[in-house]
């Protein structure tokens, strides 16, 4: 054999097993949807049960309006069937704008009667420039819509799955029973409002007719004026329980829970069983 031959052989060898690698990784990719934060795992996975490998990308305990994605995430999410996302957290228009396959990009905020204004829903230096309050999975009325835009995405791709469909069918029926027991509780406890630190929960509040009150303030620290009043008011009004997101450290709320004479009580919006979660939190907004 020639040394050409020769070369042109161990080439064409190299060639095969690169070919054979893209394809192994193109076969891995068929098992793996993404989801950009931990609620919306439960919706899709309620619905996919344990036929796909789900990847959340932001992580348990880090807060969607910070987070910075890694490279690797870039590379997850690239290599998913479908990406989940609400579409309106900065981190994730970082990695959709990185994603060729438009059509696997999956906006579960479609259809949601979007909060807007003046931006109150900022962390610091990571401000939402669209000016969206972004946290809908927050209020069971958006999350039956969030599910509902879930399964047609799933459904498109895999029309002839009868299971999806049954799954699909029995988590709106957990979401309706959900907003019926909300709606009673809030409705019982006639709650004028509760005082959280950062808005999480404006859809939350809008949605069953309860104020919520922030004590951060379009993403930065309180004034000493409306501290006083926010203290004022609720001590008037006997508030006695301040909320606050595991994101965030106790002490920013400890100083006017004291001033108030109420507990502090510590909140997760980023529970992956969101229903569950929803649940708690109302049984904690409402407590006596």
């Amino acid at each position: 054999m020639t040394k050409l031959a020769k070369y042109i052989s161990i080439s064409l060898v190299q060639i095969i097993l690169l070919s054979g690698c893209v394809e192994q990784h193109q076969a891995s990719k068929s098992n793996i949807i993404s989801v950009s934060i931990p609620p919306l795992t439960s919706i899709v996975k309620a619905i996919i049960g344990d036929d796909f490998e789900v990847l959340t990308l932001v992580p348990a305990g880090a807060s969607p309006e910070t987070y910075e994605p890694t490279p690797k995430q870039f590379i997850d999410a690239r290599n998913s069937i479908l990406l989940f996302n609400t579409g309106l957290l900065d981190f994730e228009q970082k990695i959709t704008s990185k994603i060729d396959d438009r059509e696997s990009i999956i906006d579960l905020h479609q259809g949601v009667d979007l909060i807007t204004g003046g931006c109150t829903h900022c962390s610091g230096s990571h401000n939402h420039a669209h000016g969206v309050d972004p946290h809908i999975w927050t209020s069971p009325v958006a999350l039956e819509i969030i599910a509902t835009n879930a399964f047609n995405a799933i459904n498109s791709v895999y029309p002839d799955s009868i299971k999806y469909k049954y799954n699909y069918d029995s988590l709106i029926i957990k979401i309706k029973e959900l907003n019926r027991y909300v709606s009673q509780k809030i409705k019982d406890s006639q709650l004028p409002y509760f005082i959280i630190y950062h808005p999480a929960f404006t859809y939350y509040a809008r949605d069953y007719g309860i104020e919520q009150i922030s004590i951060e303030n379009e993403g930065k620290e309180p004034s000493a004026k409306r501290i006083s009043t926010i203290i004022k008011d609720a001590r008037e009004k006997g508030i006695k329980h301040i909320f606050y997101q595991s994101q965030f450290p106790v002490s920013a709320v400890q100083i006017v829970a004291e001033d108030i004479g109420a507990i502090c009580v510590e909140l997760d919006p980023m529970k992956v069983d969101v229903i569950a979660n929803i649940k708690d939190i109302t049984d904690l907004i409402t407590a006596k």
